[in-house]
């Protein structure tokens, strides 16, 4: 092996290393101690399908509520995987940690993947270095894959999938198929890229296109279709819950006004000159494998558009359509960053005639690619004007989500010593609360697991003033049916805004103080609360 093939696999190595340590310092930071019990808790819609886990593995069917059938989730292979870890004898509070490291294996073999894609393009140790780097610490991706969301395991797959396609050349691989197909049981929107790595295969490789027909469109059609008989089945709806949930009933242009506007804001807080950057790839090779990867990208960007983005957007970065596609980007910001930067410099010195000093133009192309990489990883993991995010970033302060993951925890935690197994509990965060509760029926007031609020009408204002507080899966809700006809025992909160459309049904009920810090709505001679505990 060469010395530069040794240096080569060294740094690689010591980057992963740093990773890891990296995974394990973030896991440490997003738990917290309650009453002496330590609680690995995961992204607040993780928990959902955790609780849905929860009764898979005991018996209840993948269900939120046992004995009512609502599909409250997108990610049934994700679902089924959490459902594994509950068969063993875990505690609730410590199954998450599992999901944690579950997530930081799968983002660690994604940076083996992210190195075979940049190496495909060019040879440039740092163009290397730089895009495994860029992957690793993209904050949005760790918030999310290492707080239990299955993207960790769909940037893996698109990842995966891309290193099998740049490998295999012109020749047809079916595995990538069999691999995509796959993907949409972890997330029916993965037909996403699925058919975007179709449509560049069959438009370039025109000697296969018979195969890419035969099993592209075959195993896609077996696949969705599969999942859609079952969900029929299973659950009477042809689409998930949640699709119900985000689209149903909202107007089609202010949908997409919404996704543009979630799209202006990414592209400004990353930096627009930074986002449109990998497209100068084209200055240095116009071949389909260029194409493959802008178009996965651009798709995800599209997709997010027309599902009028997520509802985190103000936490900066990609949203969670857009991340499994991220390596893709990275590999091919790094690839054409590391030629523009070594180009101009070429043309510099050409321009003073000091072409001889080759040593002193290799150290300005280093030098320069090394700062141009700083300023990235600096600027893709910031919020502009705002330093939060850096400083979660690198632990100066606690991750995203982690403080809300406590709060709803400690609710959970007096609620259990309060309530009796047969109270109703409604809620508007309802990962944590629900979960931690398992013996509890639990009411979702924002209806990601009531399909009588998914298919209701959007509650809010929709015009174009509101598209800025527009939140994709939290616009919906019905407090006279909720709390006035279904009557739950607690409520844990009102959604923040929403006030005046729920009092009117709130006289049946107390507002009192139940641990520290902890204020919610108790009903008034419930006989599944323990009114005795709270004098």
């Amino acid at each position: 092996m060469s010395a530069s093939k040794i240096l080569r696999n060294t740094l690689f190595a010591l980057l992963v290393v740093g990773y890891v340590y990296y995974c394990q310092r973030y896991i440490s930071a997003t738990s917290f101690t309650v009453e002496d019990t330590t609680y690995y808790s995961l992204f607040d819609d993780a928990m959902i399908s955790m609780r849905y886990a929860y009764n898979l593995a005991h018996g209840f069917g993948p269900v939120w509520n046992p004995g009512e059938r609502v599909e409250g989730f997108t990610n049934p292979l994700w679902v089924g995987i959490m459902a594994l870890v509950h068969l063993f004898p875990v505690k609730l509070n410590q199954a998450g940690l599992y999901l944690q490291i579950l997530g930081a294996s799968l983002l660690t073999l994604n940076l083996f993947f992210v190195r075979k894609i940049i190496e495909h393009f060019t040879d440039d140790l740092l163009a290397m270095l730089s895009a495994v780097a860029l992957t690793a610490f993209y904050a949005p991706l760790n918030s999310f894959g290492l707080l239990g969301m299955e993207v960790s395991l769909l940037v893996l797959m698109i990842s995966a999938a891309v290193w099998l396609i740049l490998k295999s050349d012109t020749k047809f691989n079916p595995w990538v198929y069999v691999l995509m197909a796959i993907s949409t049981l972890v997330r029916f929107d993965m037909a996403v890229p699925y058919l975007v790595i179709f449509g560049v295969l069959f438009v370039t490789q025109k000697e296969n296109r018979k195969q890419h027909l035969l099993w592209g469109l075959g195993l896609l059609a077996l696949f969705l279709g599969g999942q859609t008989l079952a969900r029929f089945l299973y659950y009477g709806e042809l689409l998930p819950n949640t699709y119900y949930l985000k689209v149903e009933g909202w107007n089609t242009t202010l949908r997409l006004l919404r996704g543009g506007y979630a799209l202006v804001q990414f592209a400004y807080f990353h930096n627009w000159a930074l986002l449109l950057l990998p497209l100068s790839a084209y200055l240095f090779r116009r071949d389909w494998k260029v194409t493959l990867l802008v178009a996965l990208f651009a798709g995800q960007i599209a997709y997010s558009v027309y599902v009028g983005g997520d509802a985190w957007e103000h936490h900066g970065g990609a949203n969670r359509y857009i991340l499994p596609a991220i390596s893709c980007y990275f590999a091919l910001f790094s690839y054409a960053s590391s030629r523009f930067i070594d180009n101009f410099a070429e043309t510099l010195f050409s321009h003073f005639g000091a072409l001889q000093y080759k040593k002193l133009l290799v150290g300005v192309q280093k030098l320069a690619f090394l700062s141009f990489f700083v300023l990235s990883l600096l600027t893709v993991n910031t919020l502009l004007g705002s330093w939060k995010s850096i400083e979660r970033w690198s632990f100066g302060r606690r991750p995203d989500f982690v403080a809300g993951n406590e709060q709803y925890v400690r609710v959970s935690y007096y609620l259990e010593k309060i309530v009796t197994p047969d109270a109703r509990i409604a809620v508007t965060a309802a990962g944590n609360i629900a979960y931690f509760l398992p013996d509890n029926y639990v009411i979702d007031m924002l209806g990601k697991a009531d399909a009588s609020i998914a298919h209701g009408p959007v509650s809010m204002s929709m015009g174009i003033p509101d598209i800025p507080n527009m939140q994709p899966g939290h616009m919906k809700w019905n407090y006279k049916y909720s709390i006035g006809e279904l009557k739950p025992d607690v409520i844990t909160n009102i959604r923040l805004g929403t006030q005046e459309f729920a009092d009117p049904y709130l006289d049946d009920y107390i507002y009192i103080t139940i641990g520290p810090r902890i204020k919610l709505y108790l009903l008034i001679g419930s006989p599944n609360i323990k009114w005795d505990l709270l004098r």
